[in-house]
């Protein structure tokens, strides 16, 4: 009962945005109610760095398929910050341009469904029997003027990672608050100065956003049909100035970190450099394969609010996503293998990240991972969602809020002139989509 509580609450409290996937025109049947897609290869773009090594997941997954149908899948792996733009322009030059099936980001939906580029699968979902079992959420968000465009494939929070080791021996409590993560963080420059205490990533949105929205703060706000910037609120330039400040003025993070994604954080966390960060729920155990020393001496924590409780984080993931081709319906045979039973749950497995599926969330809760548990409680408890329009999709395509936050830590502007700067860039890309 408990198991099935915890699932609920997290599928009630996802409020994710997401992408994509198939429809019923296409290919004919095949043999076992499979699409026979014999002579033929699916496309298949999928990102670069959400599983430590997912080519052996993918060689099996192929196998299995072309055994099914007899179809052949071709991956391309794609780096996250260069994707969307590649999406557009894949999107822009027609339907022999885009992949068959793609991994698509949650904040994604809205700027792809628009351009009438993904596929409707609401019939395929119910007909596959798989709608009630969809974490509500992730289902929701991927669901526009009642049409599903995908399956969830996993989704993902972040939350404060910490070497549980290094402040066990300097007698370092877990933050519980923003004073006490800048004390911590102080505490680690000083007694281990060659680890990086807490990395202000300037290249990694969703590092700053925690901040903001604990601050109280909203990165853009809907006014009727329209959209406005509130990134320059009083609230907002409050939580900026403080993840900043531990950069400019407490000095806990280098310059090297200035342009840093959030693949150069983890790669730092994989050489054992680092102390303590924002990180995501998938991140320990990927950093504990790639560094074996790393076992048994990581410790999670929910982002602290201001004065205690917890600053919202954003709840993201992918979807998997069939585009408008002519193999819609071999495309969303290998999208269900996916996002079900065996390969779902391996992916699960493989990545820690929260899967689709409540059927498999539950499996997940029930293992009371001390790893896991802080994650799940800011994923129940504190997410966030980035604005779900089209214009958002553009807005971080054009690297917005890492500009911002690069110009203050590199002392190029001060946080009003950055948070300014930023808005009327917002407000520039809202007011061309009205």
């Amino acid at each position: 009962m408990k198991r099935r509580v915890i699932a609920a609450a997290i599928a009630l409290t996802l409020g994710l945005t997401a992408t994509a996937c198939g429809d019923d025109s296409g290919d004919s049947g095949g043999k076992d109610g499979a699409t026979d897609g014999k002579g033929k290869t699916l496309t298949v773009w999928i990102m670069e760095g959400t599983n430590p090594d997912a080519r052996p997941f993918f060689k099996e997954a192929a196998a299995a398929f072309e055994k099914k149908t007899g179809a052949k899948i071709k991956v391309e792996y794609q780096q996250w910050a260069t994707a969307n733009r590649k999406f557009t322009t894949a999107i822009a030059g027609g339907a022999d341009q885009v992949p068959d099936v793609a991994e698509v980001g949650t904040t994604w939906v809205p700027q792809f469904a628009e351009t009438k580029a993904l596929v409707d699968v609401t019939d395929e979902v119910e007909e596959s029997g798989l709608t009630d079992d969809l974490v509500e959420g992730l289902k929701d968000a991927g669901t526009l003027d009642g049409k599903q465009y995908g399956m969830p494939w996993y989704a993902g929070v972040r939350s404060i990672l910490y070497r549980k080791d290094i402040f066990e021996k300097h007698d370092i409590k877990p933050p519980t608050t923003w004073k006490e993560l800048q004390e911590a963080a102080k505490t680690l420059k000083a007694k281990e100065p060659k680890l990086l205490s807490f990395p202000v990533a300037g290249g990694a949105e969703m590092f700053a956003a925690p901040f903001i929205w604990g601050a109280g703060g909203e990165l853009a706000k809907q006014e009727g049909d329209s959209w406005k910037s509130a990134i320059n609120s009083p609230e907002a330039i409050k939580g900026i100035e403080f993840y900043t400040d531990l950069a400019t003025k407490d000095k806990v993070s280098p310059a090297k970190v200035n342009t840093w994604t959030e693949k150069e954080v983890g790669d730092a966390w994989k050489k054992g450099e680092i102390a303590m960060s924002v990180s995501g729920n998938w991140t320990p155990k990927a950093f504990v394969d790639e560094n074996p020393e790393l076992e048994g001496k990581l410790g999670a924590v929910p982002i602290p609010g201001p004065d205690g409780g917890m600053s919202r984080s954003f709840l993201g993931g992918s979807y998997l996503s069939t585009f408008d081709t002519d193999k819609k319906e071999l495309a969303w045979e290998f999208v269900k293998m996916l996002t079900t039973g065996e390969f779902a749950a391996k992916w699960a497995q493989q990545t820690n990240y929260f899967p689709g599926q409540n059927s498999e969330l539950e499996k997940v809760a029930a293992k009371k991972d001390p790893l896991v548990e802080p994650f799940a409680q800011q994923m129940l408890e504190a997410g966030a969602t980035v604005p779900k329009t089209e214009s958002y999709g553009k807005i971080q395509a054009a690297q917005v809020v890492p500009g911002m936050i690069q110009s203050i830590i590199t002392g190029k502007a001060s946080v009003k002139e950055a948070a300014d700067k930023a808005a009327q860039q917002m407000d520039d890309i809202f007011a061309k989509d009205k």
